[in-house]
Protein backbone atom coordinates (compact mmCIF):
# COMPACT_ATOMS: atom_id res chain seq x y z
CA UNK A 1 0.00 0.00 0.00
CA UNK A 2 1.20 3.23 -0.50
CA UNK A 3 1.69 5.29 2.46
CA UNK A 4 3.79 8.36 3.45
CA UNK A 5 6.92 7.36 5.41
CA UNK A 6 7.38 9.84 8.62
CA UNK A 7 10.93 7.84 9.05
CA UNK A 8 12.58 9.56 6.44
CA UNK A 9 14.16 13.10 7.26
CA UNK A 10 13.40 15.86 5.23
CA UNK A 11 16.54 16.05 3.33
CA UNK A 12 16.90 12.37 2.74
CA UNK A 13 13.25 12.31 0.91
CA UNK A 14 14.83 14.06 -1.97
CA UNK A 15 16.77 11.26 -2.51
CA UNK A 16 13.51 8.11 -2.62
CA UNK A 17 12.64 6.72 -5.69
CA UNK A 18 10.10 8.82 -8.21
CA UNK A 19 10.79 12.12 -6.41
CA UNK A 20 11.83 13.03 -10.02
CA UNK A 21 14.25 15.30 -8.25
CA UNK A 22 17.84 13.68 -8.46
CA UNK A 23 18.23 14.23 -12.11
CA UNK A 24 18.25 17.60 -11.87
CA UNK A 25 19.80 18.00 -8.70
CA UNK A 26 22.54 16.35 -10.50
CA UNK A 27 22.56 18.41 -13.80
CA UNK A 28 22.53 21.79 -11.32
CA UNK A 29 25.40 20.24 -10.21
CA UNK A 30 27.27 19.39 -12.97
CA UNK A 31 26.44 22.67 -14.70
CA UNK A 32 27.79 24.71 -11.45
CA UNK A 33 31.12 22.09 -11.89
CA UNK A 34 31.52 23.32 -15.73
CA UNK A 35 30.90 26.91 -14.73
CA UNK A 36 33.00 26.75 -12.13
CA UNK A 37 36.15 25.48 -14.26
CA UNK A 38 35.17 28.41 -17.13
CA UNK A 39 36.22 30.89 -13.96
CA UNK A 40 38.86 29.06 -12.82
CA UNK A 41 41.04 29.17 -16.03
CA UNK A 42 40.49 33.10 -16.28
CA UNK A 43 41.60 33.45 -12.38
CA UNK A 44 44.40 31.16 -13.48
CA UNK A 45 45.27 33.12 -16.32
CA UNK A 46 45.27 36.41 -14.34
CA UNK A 47 47.12 35.53 -11.52
CA UNK A 48 50.14 34.29 -14.03
CA UNK A 49 49.96 37.74 -16.25
CA UNK A 50 49.05 40.43 -13.32
CA UNK A 51 51.02 42.01 -10.80
CA UNK A 52 49.01 42.56 -7.32
CA UNK A 53 49.11 44.42 -4.04
CA UNK A 54 50.54 42.30 -0.96
CA UNK A 55 47.54 42.74 0.72
CA UNK A 56 46.05 39.94 -2.10
CA UNK A 57 48.45 37.43 -0.50
CA UNK A 58 45.83 37.51 2.86
CA UNK A 59 43.13 37.72 0.79
CA UNK A 60 43.34 34.89 -1.63
CA UNK A 61 44.46 33.20 1.54
CA UNK A 62 47.70 31.98 0.12
CA UNK A 63 48.94 30.85 3.60
CA UNK A 64 46.57 28.11 3.73
CA UNK A 65 47.81 25.32 1.74
CA UNK A 66 45.93 24.62 -1.78
CA UNK A 67 44.14 21.49 -1.04
CA UNK A 68 42.73 23.41 2.47
CA UNK A 69 41.62 26.36 0.24
CA UNK A 70 39.86 23.92 -2.52
CA UNK A 71 38.00 22.08 0.53
CA UNK A 72 37.09 25.09 2.09
CA UNK A 73 36.06 26.83 -1.00
CA UNK A 74 34.01 24.19 -1.71
CA UNK A 75 32.66 23.83 1.13
CA UNK A 76 31.05 27.36 1.35
CA UNK A 77 29.78 27.48 -2.54
CA UNK A 78 28.18 23.82 -1.74
CA UNK A 79 26.62 25.36 1.04
CA UNK A 80 25.62 28.80 -0.40
CA UNK A 81 24.16 26.48 -3.48
CA UNK A 82 21.72 24.64 -1.25
CA UNK A 83 20.54 27.52 0.81
CA UNK A 84 19.77 29.37 -2.00
CA UNK A 85 17.65 26.36 -4.09
CA UNK A 86 15.68 25.50 -0.38
CA UNK A 87 14.73 29.36 -0.71
CA UNK A 88 14.12 29.84 -4.02
CA UNK A 89 11.50 27.15 -4.00
CA UNK A 90 10.09 27.64 -0.87
CA UNK A 91 9.52 31.56 -1.66
CA UNK A 92 7.77 30.46 -4.77
CA UNK A 93 6.01 27.56 -3.45
CA UNK A 94 4.63 29.19 -0.52
CA UNK A 95 1.13 30.18 -2.19
CA UNK A 96 0.61 26.26 -2.61
CA UNK A 97 1.61 24.82 0.70
CA UNK A 98 -1.02 24.23 3.20
CA UNK A 99 -0.89 25.16 6.74
CA UNK A 100 -0.25 21.75 7.86
CA UNK A 101 2.93 21.01 5.43
CA UNK A 102 6.00 22.16 7.17
CA UNK A 103 8.25 20.73 4.42
CA UNK A 104 8.13 21.61 0.55
CA UNK A 105 9.15 17.64 0.29
CA UNK A 106 6.47 16.62 2.15
CA UNK A 107 4.19 17.93 -0.64
CA UNK A 108 6.25 16.44 -3.78
CA UNK A 109 6.44 13.68 -1.70
CA UNK A 110 3.06 12.86 -1.48
CA UNK A 111 1.80 14.15 -5.33
CA UNK A 112 4.16 12.19 -6.59
CA UNK A 113 2.99 8.89 -5.25
CA UNK A 114 -0.80 10.10 -5.29
CA UNK A 115 -0.24 10.38 -9.06
CA UNK A 116 1.40 6.47 -9.73
CA UNK A 117 -1.64 5.28 -7.30
CA UNK A 118 -3.46 2.83 -8.62
CA UNK A 119 -6.86 3.37 -11.08
CA UNK A 120 -9.95 3.35 -8.49
CA UNK A 121 -13.64 3.48 -10.35
CA UNK A 122 -16.05 4.20 -7.39
CA UNK A 123 -19.43 3.16 -8.30
CA UNK A 124 -22.77 4.80 -6.23
CA UNK A 125 -24.14 7.80 -4.61
CA UNK A 126 -25.21 9.39 -1.87
CA UNK A 127 -23.13 9.19 1.78
CA UNK A 128 -21.33 6.39 0.88
CA UNK A 129 -19.47 7.04 -2.33
CA UNK A 130 -18.15 10.36 -0.90
CA UNK A 131 -16.78 8.53 2.11
CA UNK A 132 -14.89 6.28 0.09
CA UNK A 133 -13.97 8.79 -2.53
CA UNK A 134 -12.64 11.02 0.78
CA UNK A 135 -10.12 8.53 2.48
CA UNK A 136 -8.73 7.39 -1.20
CA UNK A 137 -7.68 10.81 -2.24
CA UNK A 138 -5.12 10.14 0.12
CA UNK A 139 -3.54 7.48 -1.85
CA UNK A 140 -4.09 8.24 -5.30
CA UNK A 141 -5.15 10.75 -7.48
CA UNK A 142 -6.43 8.11 -10.36
CA UNK A 143 -10.16 8.28 -8.96
CA UNK A 144 -13.11 8.44 -11.18
CA UNK A 145 -16.79 8.21 -9.56
CA UNK A 146 -19.43 6.97 -11.45
CA UNK A 147 -22.67 8.22 -9.75
CA UNK A 148 -26.44 7.34 -10.37
CA UNK A 149 -28.72 10.11 -11.67
CA UNK A 150 -31.88 8.51 -10.57
CA UNK A 151 -32.56 11.00 -7.44
CA UNK A 152 -35.53 12.94 -7.55
CA UNK A 153 -36.20 14.39 -3.91
CA UNK A 154 -35.14 17.69 -2.26
CA UNK A 155 -33.15 19.97 -3.71
CA UNK A 156 -32.36 17.92 -6.77
CA UNK A 157 -35.43 16.58 -7.61
CA UNK A 158 -36.66 20.76 -7.55
CA UNK A 159 -33.66 21.30 -9.92
CA UNK A 160 -34.20 18.15 -11.82
CA UNK A 161 -37.82 19.53 -13.00
CA UNK A 162 -37.65 22.80 -12.77
CA UNK A 163 -34.39 23.27 -15.10
CA UNK A 164 -34.34 20.01 -16.91
CA UNK A 165 -31.02 19.19 -15.45
CA UNK A 166 -29.67 15.75 -13.88
CA UNK A 167 -29.69 15.76 -10.43
CA UNK A 168 -26.63 17.26 -8.68
CA UNK A 169 -26.92 16.59 -5.44
CA UNK A 170 -24.48 13.09 -5.26
CA UNK A 171 -22.30 15.30 -7.79
CA UNK A 172 -22.27 18.00 -5.27
CA UNK A 173 -21.26 15.59 -2.59
CA UNK A 174 -18.64 13.53 -4.56
CA UNK A 175 -16.52 17.80 -5.45
CA UNK A 176 -16.94 18.63 -1.89
CA UNK A 177 -15.16 15.19 -1.02
CA UNK A 178 -12.81 15.18 -3.21
CA UNK A 179 -11.50 18.66 -3.27
CA UNK A 180 -8.33 19.79 -1.97
CA UNK A 181 -9.76 22.03 0.68
CA UNK A 182 -12.52 19.53 1.59
CA UNK A 183 -13.68 21.44 5.12
CA UNK A 184 -14.24 24.57 3.27
CA UNK A 185 -15.69 23.07 0.08
CA UNK A 186 -18.02 21.05 1.84
CA UNK A 187 -19.45 23.46 4.05
CA UNK A 188 -19.65 25.91 1.43
CA UNK A 189 -21.26 23.20 -1.03
CA UNK A 190 -23.77 21.63 2.07
CA UNK A 191 -24.91 24.95 2.99
CA UNK A 192 -28.40 24.97 2.83
CA UNK A 193 -30.55 27.83 2.53
CA UNK A 194 -33.42 28.17 5.22
CA UNK A 195 -35.36 31.21 3.76
CA UNK A 196 -35.86 33.06 1.24
CA UNK A 197 -38.73 32.90 -1.72
CA UNK A 198 -37.54 30.13 -4.72
CA UNK A 199 -33.93 29.60 -2.72
CA UNK A 200 -35.67 27.51 0.71
CA UNK A 201 -34.90 24.52 1.38
CA UNK A 202 -31.49 24.50 -1.69
CA UNK A 203 -28.23 23.83 -1.08
CA UNK A 204 -25.35 26.42 -2.76
CA UNK A 205 -23.45 23.18 -4.18
CA UNK A 206 -26.75 22.19 -6.15
CA UNK A 207 -27.28 25.98 -7.50
CA UNK A 208 -23.41 26.38 -7.98
CA UNK A 209 -23.88 23.18 -10.62
CA UNK A 210 -26.97 24.38 -11.87
CA UNK A 211 -25.51 27.52 -12.47
CA UNK A 212 -22.46 25.91 -13.73
CA UNK A 213 -24.67 23.74 -16.39
CA UNK A 214 -26.43 26.99 -17.68
CA UNK A 215 -22.93 28.92 -18.31
CA UNK A 216 -21.49 25.87 -19.94
CA UNK A 217 -24.17 24.99 -21.68
CA UNK A 218 -24.84 21.13 -20.69
CA UNK A 219 -24.81 18.92 -17.20
CA UNK A 220 -21.33 16.83 -18.34
CA UNK A 221 -19.25 20.45 -19.17
CA UNK A 222 -20.79 21.66 -16.08
CA UNK A 223 -18.98 18.75 -13.48
CA UNK A 224 -16.03 19.04 -15.64
CA UNK A 225 -15.80 22.79 -14.81
CA UNK A 226 -16.52 22.26 -11.29
CA UNK A 227 -14.11 19.63 -10.92
CA UNK A 228 -11.30 22.56 -12.33
CA UNK A 229 -12.44 24.99 -10.39
CA UNK A 230 -12.25 23.78 -6.84
CA UNK A 231 -9.02 21.23 -8.08
CA UNK A 232 -10.15 18.33 -7.45
CA UNK A 233 -8.46 15.12 -6.76
CA UNK A 234 -9.80 13.05 -10.09
CA UNK A 235 -13.13 12.96 -12.33
CA UNK A 236 -17.04 12.69 -11.81
CA UNK A 237 -18.74 11.07 -14.12
CA UNK A 238 -22.95 10.31 -14.50
CA UNK A 239 -23.49 6.26 -15.04
CA UNK A 240 -26.02 7.74 -17.81
CA UNK A 241 -26.75 11.11 -19.50
CA UNK A 242 -30.46 9.80 -19.95
CA UNK A 243 -33.30 11.60 -17.84
CA UNK A 244 -33.83 8.24 -16.36
CA UNK A 245 -36.61 7.39 -12.90
CA UNK A 246 -36.24 4.37 -10.80
CA UNK A 247 -38.85 2.75 -10.34
CA UNK A 248 -39.44 -0.76 -7.68
CA UNK A 249 -41.95 -3.24 -7.42
CA UNK A 250 -43.21 -3.83 -3.69
CA UNK A 251 -44.10 -6.81 -1.99
CA UNK A 252 -47.37 -6.96 -0.49
CA UNK A 253 -49.35 -9.12 1.43
CA UNK A 254 -50.32 -12.25 -0.78
CA UNK A 255 -54.15 -11.16 -1.82
CA UNK A 256 -52.90 -7.98 -2.87
CA UNK A 257 -49.95 -8.69 -5.35
CA UNK A 258 -47.03 -6.42 -5.95
CA UNK A 259 -47.39 -2.77 -5.84
CA UNK A 260 -45.10 0.08 -7.92
CA UNK A 261 -43.63 2.94 -7.03
CA UNK A 262 -41.81 5.55 -9.68
CA UNK A 263 -39.41 7.39 -7.98
CA UNK A 264 -35.74 6.77 -5.70
CA UNK A 265 -37.60 8.88 -3.35
CA UNK A 266 -40.32 7.19 -2.84
CA UNK A 267 -38.96 3.91 -2.37
CA UNK A 268 -37.48 3.73 1.14
CA UNK A 269 -41.08 5.62 2.17
CA UNK A 270 -43.26 3.02 0.97
CA UNK A 271 -42.20 0.35 3.65
CA UNK A 272 -42.19 -2.09 1.34
CA UNK A 273 -40.06 -5.38 0.88
CA UNK A 274 -38.41 -4.56 -2.03
CA UNK A 275 -38.56 -7.71 -4.93
CA UNK A 276 -36.52 -5.42 -8.03
CA UNK A 277 -35.95 -2.30 -8.62
CA UNK A 278 -35.97 -0.73 -12.71
CA UNK A 279 -35.27 1.78 -14.66
CA UNK A 280 -37.47 3.74 -17.24
CA UNK A 281 -37.15 4.64 -19.81
CA UNK A 282 -34.83 1.24 -20.13
CA UNK A 283 -31.59 0.57 -21.83
CA UNK A 284 -30.23 3.56 -20.98
CA UNK A 285 -26.89 4.17 -22.82
CA UNK A 286 -24.03 4.14 -20.62
CA UNK A 287 -22.09 7.44 -20.46
CA UNK A 288 -18.88 6.50 -22.78
CA UNK A 289 -16.15 7.91 -20.18
CA UNK A 290 -17.56 6.21 -17.23
CA UNK A 291 -17.01 2.79 -19.58
CA UNK A 292 -13.96 3.90 -20.68
CA UNK A 293 -12.99 4.56 -16.35
CA UNK A 294 -14.20 0.65 -16.21
CA UNK A 295 -12.45 -0.74 -18.21
CA UNK A 296 -9.11 1.42 -17.66
CA UNK A 297 -9.41 0.61 -14.00
CA UNK A 298 -7.36 -1.41 -11.54
CA UNK A 299 -9.60 -1.28 -8.83
CA UNK A 300 -13.42 -1.51 -9.20
CA UNK A 301 -15.62 -0.50 -5.86
CA UNK A 302 -19.48 -0.59 -6.17
CA UNK A 303 -20.31 0.76 -2.41
CA UNK A 304 -21.03 1.66 0.24
CA UNK A 305 -24.14 3.13 -0.12
CA UNK A 306 -28.14 2.55 0.01
CA UNK A 307 -28.42 -1.13 -1.93
CA UNK A 308 -31.32 -0.34 -4.06
CA UNK A 309 -31.64 3.57 -4.10
CA UNK A 310 -27.93 4.37 -5.40
CA UNK A 311 -25.52 0.99 -5.84
CA UNK A 312 -28.24 -0.80 -8.31
CA UNK A 313 -29.08 2.45 -10.47
CA UNK A 314 -25.90 2.74 -11.65
CA UNK A 315 -25.68 -1.03 -12.76
CA UNK A 316 -28.66 -1.13 -14.27
CA UNK A 317 -27.46 0.49 -17.10
CA UNK A 318 -26.51 -1.91 -19.88
CA UNK A 319 -23.63 -0.54 -20.77
CA UNK A 320 -21.84 -0.20 -17.19
CA UNK A 321 -22.77 -3.61 -16.55
CA UNK A 322 -21.17 -4.89 -19.44
CA UNK A 323 -18.57 -3.28 -18.60
CA UNK A 324 -17.78 -4.54 -15.31
CA UNK A 325 -17.67 -8.18 -17.06
CA UNK A 326 -15.12 -7.49 -19.28
CA UNK A 327 -12.76 -5.62 -17.27
CA UNK A 328 -9.68 -7.47 -15.81
CA UNK A 329 -9.64 -5.10 -12.79
CA UNK A 330 -10.15 -6.36 -8.88
CA UNK A 331 -13.46 -5.33 -8.54
CA UNK A 332 -15.32 -5.12 -4.74
CA UNK A 333 -18.68 -4.66 -3.84
CA UNK A 334 -18.47 -2.99 -0.21
CA UNK A 335 -21.61 -4.36 2.12
CA UNK A 336 -23.06 -1.56 4.14
CA UNK A 337 -22.18 -1.34 7.85
CA UNK A 338 -26.17 -0.83 9.00
CA UNK A 339 -29.42 -2.06 7.28
CA UNK A 340 -31.61 1.12 5.79
CA UNK A 341 -34.76 2.04 7.18
CA UNK A 342 -37.14 1.06 4.06
CA UNK A 343 -34.78 -0.64 1.95
CA UNK A 344 -32.55 -3.61 3.48
CA UNK A 345 -34.34 -3.75 7.05
CA UNK A 346 -32.95 -6.82 8.75
CA UNK A 347 -30.70 -7.61 6.11
CA UNK A 348 -27.71 -9.88 6.39
CA UNK A 349 -24.61 -9.62 4.55
CA UNK A 350 -25.69 -12.40 2.09
CA UNK A 351 -28.95 -10.66 1.89
CA UNK A 352 -27.24 -7.78 -0.45
CA UNK A 353 -25.36 -10.33 -2.29
CA UNK A 354 -28.39 -11.81 -3.30
CA UNK A 355 -30.24 -8.84 -4.28
CA UNK A 356 -27.03 -7.86 -6.40
CA UNK A 357 -26.94 -11.16 -8.25
CA UNK A 358 -30.42 -11.27 -8.66
CA UNK A 359 -30.90 -7.91 -10.83
CA UNK A 360 -26.97 -7.80 -12.52
CA UNK A 361 -25.88 -11.47 -11.75
CA UNK A 362 -22.17 -11.93 -10.70
CA UNK A 363 -20.14 -9.42 -11.20
CA UNK A 364 -17.85 -8.58 -8.58
CA UNK A 365 -14.72 -11.15 -7.20
CA UNK A 366 -14.76 -10.11 -3.61
CA UNK A 367 -17.02 -8.87 -0.95
CA UNK A 368 -15.73 -6.38 1.81
CA UNK A 369 -17.68 -7.06 5.38
CA UNK A 370 -17.25 -4.81 8.54
CA UNK A 371 -16.89 -7.40 10.98
CA UNK A 372 -16.50 -5.12 14.27
CA UNK A 373 -20.04 -5.77 15.57
CA UNK A 374 -19.72 -4.45 18.89
CA UNK A 375 -20.53 -1.09 17.91
CA UNK A 376 -23.06 0.75 20.27
CA UNK A 377 -25.76 2.08 18.14
CA UNK A 378 -27.90 5.03 19.15
CA UNK A 379 -31.34 3.97 20.33
CA UNK A 380 -32.87 6.32 18.44
CA UNK A 381 -32.25 4.53 15.45
CA UNK A 382 -34.48 1.93 13.89
CA UNK A 383 -31.66 0.25 12.31
CA UNK A 384 -29.50 -2.40 13.16
CA UNK A 385 -25.79 -3.65 12.49
CA UNK A 386 -25.31 -5.85 8.99
CA UNK A 387 -24.37 -9.21 10.16
CA UNK A 388 -21.41 -10.50 8.09
CA UNK A 389 -23.21 -14.01 7.51
CA UNK A 390 -23.57 -14.76 3.81
CA UNK A 391 -25.03 -17.91 1.75
CA UNK A 392 -22.39 -21.00 1.36
CA UNK A 393 -23.63 -20.92 -2.31
CA UNK A 394 -22.38 -17.58 -2.77
CA UNK A 395 -18.73 -17.98 -3.52
CA UNK A 396 -16.92 -14.61 -3.10
CA UNK A 397 -13.92 -14.17 -1.96
CA UNK A 398 -15.10 -12.70 1.59
CA UNK A 399 -12.72 -9.83 3.14
CA UNK A 400 -13.53 -9.11 6.87
CA UNK A 401 -12.41 -5.75 8.34
CA UNK A 402 -13.33 -2.91 10.98
CA UNK A 403 -14.38 -0.60 8.88
CA UNK A 404 -16.54 1.13 11.12
CA UNK A 405 -16.77 5.11 11.99
CA UNK A 406 -16.53 5.31 15.86
CA UNK A 407 -18.84 8.76 16.00
CA UNK A 408 -20.71 7.54 13.50
CA UNK A 409 -20.77 3.59 13.79
CA UNK A 410 -24.05 3.56 11.21
CA UNK A 411 -21.14 4.08 8.95
CA UNK A 412 -17.73 3.27 7.04
CA UNK A 413 -14.70 5.36 8.27
CA UNK A 414 -13.31 6.50 5.36
CA UNK A 415 -9.75 5.85 5.95
CA UNK A 416 -10.28 2.31 7.22
CA UNK A 417 -12.24 1.74 4.30
CA UNK A 418 -9.45 3.21 1.96
CA UNK A 419 -6.43 1.31 3.66
CA UNK A 420 -8.34 -2.10 3.76
CA UNK A 421 -9.13 -1.86 -0.12
CA UNK A 422 -6.03 -0.69 -1.18
CA UNK A 423 -4.08 -3.23 0.62
CA UNK A 424 -6.70 -6.06 -0.77
CA UNK A 425 -5.38 -4.38 -4.16
CA UNK A 426 -1.74 -4.49 -3.64
CA UNK A 427 -1.95 -8.08 -1.76
CA UNK A 428 -4.11 -9.39 -4.83
CA UNK A 429 -1.39 -7.67 -7.26
CA UNK A 430 1.67 -9.04 -5.92
CA UNK A 431 0.05 -12.53 -6.02
CA UNK A 432 -1.16 -12.35 -9.43
CA UNK A 433 2.53 -11.41 -10.49
CA UNK A 434 4.09 -14.09 -8.47
CA UNK A 435 2.03 -16.87 -9.82
CA UNK A 436 2.73 -15.34 -13.40
CA UNK A 437 6.32 -15.45 -12.90
CA UNK A 438 5.94 -19.13 -11.43
CA UNK A 439 4.24 -20.18 -14.76
CA UNK A 440 6.37 -18.68 -16.85
CA UNK A 441 9.57 -20.03 -14.97
CA UNK A 442 8.05 -23.26 -15.78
Amino acid sequence: MVRFRPKYGSALKWLLPGMHVKRWLLLLLGGITVLSLGVGYILVEIYRTWIFPPIFYYLTLQFIPRPGRALLFGVLGLTAVVMAIVQLNRSLLSAFRSPGDSHLVDIIYRHRHRSRGPKVVAIGGGTGLSTLLRGMKEYTENITAIVTVADDGGSSGRLRRELGVLPPGDFRNCIAALADAESLTTQLFQYRFSEGRGLNGHSFGNLFIAAMAGVTGNFERAILESGRVLAIRGQIFPSTLENVTLCADLGEEEAEGVMRVEGESQIPKAGKPIERVYLVPGGAPAYPGAVKAILDADLIVAGPGSLYTSVLPNLLVPGIVEALRASRALKVYVCNVATQKGETDHFTAGDHIKALEQHVGRVFDHVLLNDNLEVPFPSHLTIEIVSPQIHPAQELRVVAADVVDGENPWRHDSRKLARVLLGLYYKERNESRWSGSKREGG
